[in-house]
């Protein structure tokens, strides 16, 4: 084989490879759509979720510019943020979410685009938000990501992380919500669906954020029992994250 076969063949290779993901990630996004506003039900309570929306708004200027990656129904960050004077952008890959998002939330704008996406060509591409992509590096004063990048697999949180870095600007601000579970890429019931997702055990995670060019401002911790469900309590891990130069 010569060497132009062998890089076809490899090219081929990768974008095989893309295309599944792709197509799970969409079933993902389906899964999320049939849960439609069960999911507010199962998960009323967001003390911890809410806190660091305090800390959010206590650190940022009125107008400073947020993402909500992963932002679902837009409850409670999204809101929470948009009530208290930031400019609020929602992304999620479930159409159905986005809707109660949109209605939730007139404040905020929203975007349908895969978090994979962020900080690459293909936020502008696939999705039309180019704003997103590398012309909007630096220009986030702040994200937050709650308990969105556990659906990815271990590989892909850090390269997420790693973008979402370079789309904020110097000491911007990031939270991050993840349930604190040594998995990667597990299989997991939830609400007569099965999603798969991802942990860390709290120090793991702390340096993955200190490797991904963030300084582990706090970690609080909280153990959460889904309203009306099976499921035995998990500890939920909120960080407070700050952009290193």
């Amino acid at each position: 084989m010569t060497d132009e076969q062998t890089a076809a063949a490899a090219d081929a290779d990768r974008a095989s490879a893309a295309g599944v993901r792709r197509a799970e990630r969409a079933r993902q996004a389906a899964v999320f759509d049939a849960i439609g506003g069960r999911y507010q039900e199962v998960f009323p309570a967001r003390a911890g979720q809410l806190a660091c929306g305090d800390w959010l708004l206590a650190e940022l200027p009125p107008g400073a510019r947020v993402l909500d990656v992963g932002c679902g129904a837009g409850e409670p960050t999204a809101r929470q943020l948009a009530a208290g004077g930031l400019r609020v952008t929602g992304v999620d890959l479930s159409e159905g979410m986005l809707a109660q998002a949109r209605a939730a939330v007139p404040a905020a704008s929203f975007h349908r685009l895969d978090v994979l996406d962020l900080g690459l060509e293909s936020a502008g591409t696939r999705w039309g938000a180019p704003e997103l992509g590398p012309e909007g590096q630096g220009s986030l004063d702040a994200a937050a990501a709650f308990f969105s990048l556990l659906m990815l697999p271990r590989a892909e949180i850090a390269e997420t992380l790693g973008r979402l870095r370079g789309l904020l600007r110097p000491g911007g601000l990031l939270a991050l919500g993840m349930v604190e579970a040594d998995l990667d890429d597990a299989p997991l019931p939830f609400l007569e669906q099965e999603i798969r997702v991802s942990g860390y055990l709290r120090e793991e995670l702390s340096a993955l954020l200190e490797g991904a060019g963030f300084a582990v401002q706090a970690v609080d911790s909280q153990s959460y029992a889904p309203a009306g469900s099976a499921q035995p309590p998990e500890t939920q891990l909120y960080l407070r994250c700050r952009r290193t130069d």
